[in-house]
């Protein structure tokens, strides 16, 4: 291939690129394929009804809210079918699937490209990894995370890409307030209930910022185990994006995140520590390559470290926090190393992302080779 590749890029159907919200693969995407045209790359780009210039939009704005609902399916099927029509008669040196399974299964049949390159977003299941497991050899497969790769042992992965943010042009501000933030959909894998009594026991404010969860098990959680704590010691905002967002996350002392379950990226995390504030987070999922220690933040093991955590938040250094992360998780980086795998079939792993041990203890990497 010439170093400059036609790339097709394929968003999920729900949110527009950029998000004006919610939408954290879109962020990602968004990020990724501006990055990969300030590469010189020629990128065509696939998404939702509402994205900037640049996106072909296939999917109809009010498909957002079938999201997680019955009409899921056909959505997502319809938006592919239109895809897949856009392309034909076209050729491309690579695309690269954001969808899911559907979306790279067509990719693979669609015979379009020579490269078929595939990001794992979500928690690997049974059944997902029967699926990539069938399709390893010829698509390249992306994990977000070591702690998802290791999830599937027995899938052969191009590389691990971490996700990556949108970097603010400011420097980080050496002074904030006391108040903890965390920002996620309110449902109990993120724990807020916790965040509350640790902001509590640490004696600072607490602000909650994200969508209630419009399952039934979502909304009697806000209604049990949030709602009855609301007060002018713990602020709940619904939603919040753009500057609002910023301001919140920069201002904070720390973002608190007492995740109960093993998320595979966390980029509401992330997007704290590129500001300058630091993490509280227990050890689970992708925090532990996330984090640096005592850098950009604490990690715990439960609630208890959570407020010895909160309490040793003078230690960390706003400003080589914001560098550290700002570094690791810019949409170049990841454009790089996205580059290394259409390019040569894998990316190495970084050394970073392994706190416990070498990649290879825990993953099968694809061993790297030309493409014809």
């Amino acid at each position: 291939m010439d170093d400059a590749l036609r790339i097709a890029v394929v968003a999920p159907a729900w949110y527009p690129l950029p998000p004006r919200g919610y939408g954290g693969t879109e962020l990602v995407v968004h990020l990724l394929h501006t990055e990969l045209r300030r590469l010189g790359h020629e990128v065509t780009v696939f998404g939702a009804e509402g994205s900037a210039e640049g996106v072909t939009m296939l999917a109809d704005a009010a498909w957002s809210q079938d999201l997680g609902g019955p009409a899921e399916m056909a959505r997502q099927a319809t938006y592919l079918a239109r895809v897949y029509a856009a392309m034909a008669g076209q050729r491309f040196d690579v695309i690269h699937d954001h969808t899911g399974f559907e979306g790279l299964l067509l990719a693979l049949q669609g015979g379009l490209a020579p490269v078929v390159v595939h990001t794992i977003h979500g928690e690997l299941t049974e059944p997902m990894i029967t699926f990539y497991k069938e399709v390893d050899q010829r698509a390249r497969l992306c994990a977000i995370s070591l702690s998802q790769a290791a999830s599937a042992p027995d899938v052969k992965l191009a590389g691990i890409v971490h996700n990556a943010v949108e970097l603010p042009t400011s420097p980080p501000s050496v002074g904030h307030e006391r108040y903890l933030i965390e920002v996620a959909r309110i449902t109990p894998d993120k724990g807020q209930h916790l965040a509350v009594k640790v902001a509590r026991r640490a004696g600072r404010k607490l602000i909650l910022a994200g969508k209630v969860e419009r399952s039934g098990e979502g909304m009697r959680y806000f209604e049990e185990q949030v709602e009855p704590y609301l007060s002018p010691t713990v602020e709940y905002y619904p939603n919040v994006a753009g500057a609002q967002k910023a301001r919140l996350i920069s201002r904070a002392a720390a973002g608190i995140f007492p995740l109960q379950w093993a998320e595979p990226f966390g980029l509401a995390m992330v997007e704290c520590m590129v500001a300058g504030t630091p993490v509280l987070a227990l050890r689970s999922g992708s925090t532990p390559e996330l984090i640096e220690e005592g850098v950009t933040g604490f990690l715990a093991e439960d609630e208890e470290d959570l407020v010895e955590g909160a309490n040793r938040l003078d230690e960390i250094d706003r400003v080589r926090c914001a560098a550290v992360a700002r570094e690791r998780f810019s949409p170049r980086h990841m454009a790089e190393r996205y580059v290394n795998v259409y390019q040569r079939g894998s990316v190495e792993a970084e050394a970073f992302a392994s706190p416990d041990g070498p990649p290879s203890a825990a993953v099968t990497i694809r061993r790297a080779v030309p493409t014809p």
